[in-house]
C-alpha cells in the first residue's frame, strides 16, 4: 500500500514543525503523496487555528514545497475547516479564495441552536465537562445528537471531500456520561453514518487519539467501521499529525483493522481527484 496522509498540522497552526521538516521526513518514509491541512482561521480567537493574516503566507509556502520536491513526493493544499452553523465562512468560499485541493470538514463546536452557545468538545476534559452543563444543561444525549446532526448539516452544505475523527465526541467522554453501546447514541451514528453514504465524502481512519492516549479507539470506532463498510463509504487513513515523527503511527494497526473488517481499497488523492488503491 502506498503511503499518502492528508491530514497534517504544521507550525502555521498547532502543528510543531516548519511544513519542509514533514515533506522531508514524508520522502524518507516513502510516502507518495503528502496533504497540508491547517486548521482554518474561525472568527473567534483559539490557540490552534491559523490566523487569517497567515493564510497567505501559509498557501505560498506549500505551493513552493509542491514545486520543490515534485520530483520526489505529491504535496497538496487543504485545510481542515470547522462549521459552525451561521458562523464559519462556507468552504467553497475557501476553496475558491485560497485554491484548496481537497477539504476535511469537523465539527470541533456543537451549537446549540436555542441559547446559540457552543461547546467545545476538543481539548482539556475541563472544558468538555463545563460546556456540556453550561451550552446543554448536563444533557448529554441531546448534547450528542446535535453533534451528528451537525456532522450530517454539514456533510450536506459544504460537501468536503474527508469528514475529520467522525466520533471525536467520544474522545473527553471517557465512558463517564454516555456508553457507545446505547441505543440512543449508535441510533444517531448510524442515522449519520446513512446519510454521508448517500454522498460522496470520505470518512477517515484517524489515529491520533489512539496514539496520543487520548482513547482507547481509532476515530471512529471499530463497529462504526464496520458500518461504514457495510454501507459502502469511502475511507483513507489519517495520522492528524502535529509532529513530522507521527506521519505513519499507528498506520500499520488501522491497515490491518481495515482488512479483518473487509475493505480491500481505500481512497487516495492524486492530480485528476480521488481514486482507490490496494491496501
Amino acid at each position: 500500500m502506498d503511503l499518502n496522509n492528508y491530514h497534517t498540522h504544521t507550525n502555521f497552526c498547532d502543528g510543531s514543525d516548519d511544513p519542509e521538516k514533514y515533506v522531508l521526513e514524508a520522502i524518507n518514509k516513502g510516502f507518495k503523496s503528502l496533504g497540508f491541512s491547517a486548521h482554518a482561521p474561525v472568527p473567534f480567537e483559539t490557540t490552534w487555528s491559523i490566523k487569517k493574516e497567515n493564510l497567505e503566507s501559509y498557501c505560498k509556502t506549500i505551493e513552493y514545497l509542491k514545486e520543490k520536491y515534485s520530483d520526489q513526493i505529491k504535496i497538496f493544499l487543504s485545510m481542515e475547516i470547522d462549521y459552525i452553523p451561521e458562523i464559519t465562512a462556507g468552504f467553497e468560499e475557501l476553496v475558491s479564495e485560497y485554491k484548496l485541493e481537497y477539504t476535511i470538514g469537523s465539527i470541533h463546536f456543537v451549537k446549540n441552536k436555542d441559547n446559540k452557545e457552543l461547546w467545545f468538545i476538543d481539548g482539556p476534559e475541563k472544558g468538555y465537562i463545563n460546556g456540556l452543563k453550561t451550552v446543554f444543561d448536563n444533557n448529554i444525549q441531546i448534547a450528542v445528537e446535535t453533534y451528528y446532526k451537525q456532522i450530517c448539516e454539514m456533510t450536506k452544505t459544504q460537501k468536503p471531500d474527508i469528514i475529520g475523527h467522525l466520533d471525536k465526541i467520544k474522545m473527553n467522554n471517557k465512558n463517564r456520561f454516555f456508553r457507545e453501546e446505547e441505543d440512543w447514541y449508535k441510533n444517531a451514528i448510524g442515522n449519520t453514518l446513512k446519510f454521508i453514504a448517500s454522498t460522496k465524502s470520505i470518512v477517515e481512519i484517524n489515529t491520533r487519539g489512539i496514539y496520543k492516549h487520548k482513547t482507547n479507539s481509532l476515530f471512529p470506532s471499530i463497529p462504526v467501521i464496520e458500518q461504514c463498510f457495510n454501507l459502502k463509504i469511502p475511507v483513507t487513513i489519517n495520522s492528524d499529525t502535529h509532529e513530522p515523527g507521527e506521519l505513519t503511527n499507528y498506520f500499520d494497526e488501522a491497515r490491518l483493522i481495515l482488512k479483518d473488517i473487509g475493505y480491500k481499497k481505500i481512497s487516495y488523492l492524486t492530480a485528476d481527484g480521488w481514486k482507490n488503491q490496494d491496501i
